[in-house]
């Protein structure tokens, strides 16, 4: 089973963009240990990040019938992208949103994402973990629905 790993806007900055809140991990890092987990866990992965909107939707429409399912990190645009969640959807890409920070504990604006309502599932608030446990949850739920 193939899954990407979707990542919008100032993602390329991890580890270096506001530590205390998203952690020292840098963005190749967190990729590095998704590759092991997928190997151990018998999947296949690909990365994507892009800071455009219209990028990130293009990489969906391009993985439609390649991937079976998909994480996504959408930064900033998981609060205001209707045009992103309407592709995850045309598209038919079962996902998991995955977050860094908890979102629920942060600003009024981030609390609330236009993408989680069409989403498998939202992992938030565990930092670099969100990628594994979204990564694992995703592999379950592609196993269950084969």
């Amino acid at each position: 089973m193939k899954i990407g790993v979707l990542n919008g806007p100032n993602l390329n900055l991890l580890g270096i963009r506001e530590p205390e809140v998203y952690g020292r991990k840098s963005l190749k890092d967190i990729e590095a240990d998704l590759r092991g987990l997928a190997k151990e866990l018998g999947a296949s992965i690909e990365f994507a990040q892009h800071n455009g909107e219209g990028e990130l939707i293009d990489r969906v429409h391009a993985w439609r019938g390649a991937v079976g399912g998909a994480l996504v990190n959408a930064g900033a645009y998981s609060h205001s992208s209707l045009a992103l969640r309407d592709a995850l959807v045309g598209t038919s890409i079962p996902f998991v949103e995955v977050h860094l920070s908890n979102i629920y504990a942060r600003e009024p604006e981030r609390r609330h994402s236009m993408l989680s309502s069409a989403a498998v599932g939202v992992v938030c608030g565990f930092g670099a973990a969100s990628y594994e446990l979204g990564l694992r949850a995703m592999v379950a739920h592609l196993a269950k629905n084969a």
